[in-house]
């Protein structure tokens, strides 16, 4: 607590610099939505990240920049075909290679990467930022604050404490704040305790969001991995996992009736040798021939870019995609709420 106690006053004071003007907010003319947190990690960013990138590569010209996690590069880097994992970050690796539309950056600088997006591409209409909540020299026009359900931002302690970055005040910067990995079943009552909880302003939207997943799908374009795979029911499943909360998919798998076995590594990690290693004999051991290795779509990018990962287990290997869906049949209006934001103010981009 005396530590958490001095950071507190740290990000205060930082904060307080800025809210005066006496450090410098960059605010550019055209539409900029930053989705961040207050806590560290495992509140679900890439996968409303991906909602809002569906939403709008379509009908603008949309870039996506983040930090870029973990690379081993530095400095500002747009992504190319020749990019993996390791130069860009798991995430927008991962958001490269699905959204093909999108221009997807890294810079650990949100001003500086800004500024070399639009200078590299002059007709980008609309920028994303992933994890900026915190990065104050930028001033996001539409401002999306995410909070996990089971770990709410009014119920944390400053690091090193608990897990937020910040002081909870932080929440009044929000223009919209997203309770997130809600049961699809969560009663009106218990949103109405949390919307009380959370002490939000008149002007602030809140939403409440689940993750819905997907079919399973195949890592690697092997042939003889089995595209047309059963359903999960009476499956053997190693999961394999680098992420902060890897329970919420075993849930799914157990609810599907599939036997899991489960490899937990820390968040973002990068797989080495000997993990393979030790991932394939414990799939061998599995006492089943209908077996496969499942990993999530963030671990698979870091896997694709590994030359170490075992051709021999290449067949057996799938991600899980998620997506995410919202409660009380608010999806239309949040879907309003961003093309409404990027419409009305693209026009000055």
């Amino acid at each position: 607590m005396p530590f958490a106690l001095l950071y507190g006053l740290v990000t205060c004071i930082r904060n307080y610099f800025y809210d005066r003007g006496w450090l410098t907010s960059v605010k550019f003319d055209l539409p900029v939505i930053s989705v961040g947190n207050l806590t560290v990690g495992g509140t679900g960013k890439t996968p409303h990240v991906e909602f809002i990138l569906s939403l709008l590569q379509n009908t603008y010209n949309t870039a996506f920049l983040s930090r870029g996690y973990k690379r081993k590069t530095s400095g500002f880097l747009l992504a190319t075909e020749n990019d993996s994992s390791t130069t860009i970050g798991d995430e927008p690796f991962q958001i490269f290679r699905k959204f093909k539309k999108v221009k997807v950056a890294v810079d650990e600088k949100r001003v500086r990467g800004v500024f070399a997006l639009l200078q590299a591409h002059s007709d980008i209409q609309a920028i994303v930022l992933d994890d900026a909540y915190q990065h104050r020299a930028i001033s996001p026009g539409l401002n999306i604050l995410l909070t996990d359900l089971s770990r709410l931002y009014t119920n944390d302690l400053l690091l090193p404490a608990g897990l937020l970055r910040e002081s909870k005040s932080g929440r009044k910067r929000a223009d919209i704040v997203i309770v997130t990995k809600c049961p699809p079943d969560l009663s009106e009552n218990r949103m109405l305790e949390i919307s009380s909880s959370l002490d939000l302003l008149p002007h602030q939207q809140l939403y409440f969001s689940m993750v819905e997943y997907g079919q399973i799908v195949p890592v690697f374009d092997a042939a003889e991995t089995l595209q047309n795979l059963p359903a999960l029911n009476g499956l053997s499943v190693l999961l394999v996992t680098g992420i902060v909360l890897p329970q919420p998919i075993v849930s799914h798998l157990k609810q599907n009736n599939a036997t899991v076995q489960t490899m937990t590594f820390a968040d973002h990690y990068h797989f080495k040798w000997n993990d393979y290693a030790d991932i394939e004999q414990k799939f061998i051991h599995l006492p089943s021939e209908q077996k496969i290795i499942l990993v999530t779509e963030k671990d698979a990018a870091r896997i694709v870019s590994s030359a170490d990962f075992p051709a021999s287990l290449k067949k057996h290997l799938y991600y899980l995609p998620i997506r995410i869906g919202f409660l009380q049949n608010n999806q239309t209006q949040f879907i309003q709420k961003i093309l409404s934001y990027v419409a009305n103010h693209s026009g000055n981009s």
